[in-house]
């Protein structure tokens, strides 16, 4: 049985196509932490970190993990913890990494990531069927509108939906009259096809705030409230109030938070990530009781490179509650990039080939492990050395 020889880490950062920020985030996206593991049989797999610093749980229940935090807890404390587990036993690498040391989801879970891929490349199966089976083929794609000009984002999404794309976020939670503004001027721009959602990310200071700001949105029809103000209990409020359902991300890290909401039914939709529950394994736990508990999902994450974003894919592809679009880039390398922009954040990626768009979705990739190779030059090229 091949096991865990090596575990390795990489700092790179990614040019952006254009800024993407949300409410009380400071820094760059596309500056993550890869890992690489190497099995003992000499197989490689590839993980990543989407660490930042500023993005966090609700009241200091949960913290920002940066890219140097992420690599010294792998390399101190994760990776000599890992070395010989067996490939393929996740529940012994997740009790190893929790004995060690509690906490810091990311670091575990792009561990993890690469874990799940050599194990794939070693079986010969995709990862999807490591976590249980394809659910679907096609993962729905949500672009995601930071907190740009009105004007800017005017002029992506009409091209963004003219690409195919079905659903449109909305970064809000810095001021009622500008996110209003925004809303009504995307929906102007889209027409009645593309779907809308907004994501405060805490941003409103009280539930009033929220109420008050969305209910002014809701003619310009909202699939859903992503977050509007911080606490689950707060959460509860303003989706008593509101008509769209309201969606829980930095609320919902863990199964153990679905179960605080599905018991104060503060929302109706979890935001899934492959790396706050700290990796796929626990994910899977997250999204089985979103279903248990009626709760319907989306898969989100942190802008991540090709590398990640693999991961999220898969996930989305293998939960049965991740029924809605997912807001996942299109990791495209800078060959295959002609000017679209939908799912686009960066010039350039690290994997070997894209992510096939079709009608708005990404085709679920079947290879073994991740299933697009990673572009070893591609890694050297963007590898931050300082």
């Amino acid at each position: 049985m091949p096991t865990i020889q090596s575990i390795e880490t990489l700092l790179v950062q990614l040019p952006t196509r254009r800024e993407h920020k949300w409410t009380g985030l400071t820094e760059s996206i596309g500056r993550y932490l890869l890992t690489r593991v190497v099995d003992s049989e000499g197989r490689t797999g590839w993980g990543e970190a989407p660490a930042l610093k500023d993005w966090g749980g609700e009241f200091g229940r949960y913290f920002g993990e940066s890219t140097l935090i992420a690599k010294t807890v792998i390399e101190k404390y994760l990776a000599p913890s890992l070395i010989g587990v067996e490939l393929g036993n996740f529940a012994e690498m997740h009790a190893r990494m929790d004995a060690v040391i509690r906490g810091y989801p990311y670091a575990k879970a792009a561990v993890e990531f690469a874990a799940y891929d050599v194990t794939g490349r070693w079986l010969g199966l995709p990862v999807h069927m490591l976590l249980g089976g394809r659910v679907r083929s096609r993962v729905m794609v949500t672009h995601s509108i930071g907190l740009i000009p009105i004007a800017e984002a005017e002029k992506e999404v009409a091209q963004v939906a003219a690409e195919g794309i079905k659903t449109i976020k909305i970064k809000i939670g810095v001021d009622a009259k500008r996110d209003i503004d925004m809303v009504r001027t995307i929906r102007g721009a889209v027409g009645d096809d593309v779907e809308l959602c907004v994501d405060a990310n805490e941003g409103y200071r009280t539930p009033g705030e929220a109420i008050a700001t969305v209910r002014a949105m809701e003619p310009y029809r909202l699939k859903y409230v992503e977050q509007p103000v911080m606490g689950i209990e707060r959460i509860a409020e303003v989706a008593r109030a509101i008509d769209p359902p309201v969606m829980a991300d930095e609320s919902a890290w863990n199964a153990h938070d679905v179960i605080q909401i599905s018991e104060r039914r503060a929302a109706q939709i979890v935001s899934i990530y492959s790396t706050k529950p700290g990796g796929l394994y626990k994910a899977m736990e997250v999204a089985a009781v979103c279903r248990a508990a009626g709760i319907i999902c989306n898969v989100n994450g942190s802008v991540e490179t090709g590398v990640g974003n693999l991961a999220n894919v898969h996930l989305a592809a293998a939960a049965p509650a991740a029924t809605l679009s997912c807001v996942v880039p299109v990791s495209t390398p800078a060959e295959w990039q002609n000017g679209q922009v939908g799912g686009i954040y960066y010039r350039d990626d690290l994997i070997v080939a894209p992510m096939k768009l079709v009608d708005g979705g990404i085709e679920v990739p079947t290879a073994p492990g991740m299933g697009i190779d990673v572009d070893l030059a591609k890694v050297e090229k963007y590898t931050v050395r300082d």
